[in-house]
């Protein structure tokens, strides 16, 4: 099994921008929200982050508004990039082998 490439952190991140473009605050909330409140990225996390995803070609940051009108200028939006996509659905299939490989020696409960 090859190592992890991707931080916990930045795979929520991906995965927050899978669905739509968003906003910093958008991301924060998102994973907030998808993971019960269990994780909860810091502001200077995300854009840490964020920077480095910019700099690997996993994200883009959008030129174009969704709804100027109704939007603070000061907001960046972010797109996930094929490359992100890509590194994103590989360290899904890892994580869905190591919970597979963690049901099958009883560490964690298979499904019902």
């Amino acid at each position: 099994m090859r190592p992890f490439t991707l931080s916990r952190d930045t795979f929520h991140i991906l995965v927050a921008l899978a669905d739509r473009d968003r906003h910093g605050y958008s991301i924060l909330q998102e994973v907030a929200e998808r993971t019960g409140g269990e994780v909860r990225l810091s502001p200077s996390t995300l854009y840490s982050a964020v920077k480095r995803l910019l700099e690997q070609g996993f994200i883009e940051e959008l030129e174009e508004r969704p709804d100027p009108q109704h939007d603070d200028e000061r907001r960046r939006y972010y797109r996930l990039t094929k490359s992100g996509k890509r590194a994103a659905m590989e360290e899904a299939r890892q994580l869905e082998k190591l919970l597979a490989d963690a049901r099958a020696t009883g560490l964690v409960r298979k499904r019902a």
